[in-house]
């Protein structure tokens, strides 16, 4: 007991859903199951495309890997319950299930951040030192690379777990989201601590995902500086090329973020505001695969040649 009105919170039920009429939810969990479905076929595709194909053994390709592997991991400790709840009555999330949560989508989704940035470093290097690519991208630097993204990742996913869960939880228990996210737990925390906790948590979060952006809009000035001063169109044209599938996750990762963290308060109603959230936990993850599958052009090649050819033989 925590004085005489409260008990301690040992369990979290997840409302995100609650307030859409339910007729609405078997349509909604046959959408985000066949995106969730087609976000882990369009990874593993490239996953596999990458692995089998010697000729995307290099830097880019290597990054790429890992960025496909930290969106199924991401995904996969958010979607599928997601899914469960909206066949479900009772959306209860035990205190550890919820800690749990919300350490693996910090993790995966800040190691994703930083695994970006690494491939605007790359291609940066590429397109302005290429002479010197092969030592400043050497494999075992890029291994590095790789290992530090995900390291910072899982360091920024308990940071923030263990300070959001050392809280006291009181009252309520009711989560109006439908993941354990920060912003709805502080608001059943209680304590004295708590506007400090969120104003750190808070600090936290945007010094990395604003230091990731600008270090990757730092990379691409230097990048479209570098490839104005290429004398052909078609020089210019190949060069960019290399680079329009990462910009564009790149755009529409923080895109989707800035609606979420940067809104006013207050600004949607809980159906709008779950609805938002879906952007960067759906449909973010979703197009991702599809976005670097259509443009660029080499992957695209490889996955023709080492899948579909097996599949069609007479039209390859």
């Amino acid at each position: 007991m925590l004085g005489s009105n409260y008990t301690t919170v040992s369990e979290f039920i997840l409302i995100g859903f609650s307030t859409f009429p339910k007729h609405f939810l078997p349509a909604f969990f046959l959408l985000f199951l066949l995106m969730y479905l087609f976000t882990l076929l369009g990874n593993l595709l490239i996953m596999a495309t990458i692995w089998s194909e010697h000729s995307l053994h290099t830097p880019m390709y290597l990054f790429l890997w890992a960025l496909s592997i930290s969106e199924v991991l991401y995904t996969f400790a958010i979607i599928p319950r997601m899914l469960a709840d909206l066949l479900s009555t009772h959306r209860s999330i035990s205190f550890t299930a919820c800690a749990s949560q919300m350490f693996f989508s910090f993790t995966f989704g800040f190691t994703h951040s930083f695994l970006l940035t690494v491939m605007g470093y790359d291609r940066f290097v590429a397109i302005c030192h290429p002479l010197r690519y092969n030592v400043l991208m050497s494999p075992r630097g890029c291994t590095c690379l790789v290992a530090w993204s995900w390291a910072g990742g899982s360091v920024i996913g308990m940071l923030v777990t263990l300070v959001i869960f050392h809280l006291t939880f009181c009252g309520l228990n009711e989560v109006h989201h439908f993941l354990c996210h920060v912003p709805p737990l502080l608001k059943l925390a209680c304590g004295n601590n708590v506007p400090s906790v969120a104003l750190g948590v808070g600090l936290v979060c945007i010094t990395a995902l604003l230091g990731c952006f600008l270090l990757i809009l730092l990379s691409y000035a230097f990048i479209v500086a570098t490839i104005l001063k290429i004398p052909s169109s078609e020089g210019r044209h190949k060069a960019f090329s290399t680079c329009a599938s990462h910009l564009t996750v790149v755009i529409v990762h923080y895109s989707f973020a800035s609606v979420i963290y940067l809104k006013p308060k207050g600004l949607y109603s809980q159906e709008g505001n779950t609805l938002m959230a879906i952007t960067y936990t759906v449909l973010t993850p979703f197009l991702s695969p599809i976005i670097f599958s259509l443009r660029n052009k080499e992957l695209k090649n490889a996955m023709k040649k080492t899948f579909f050819s097996k599949l069609y033989p007479s039209s390859i």
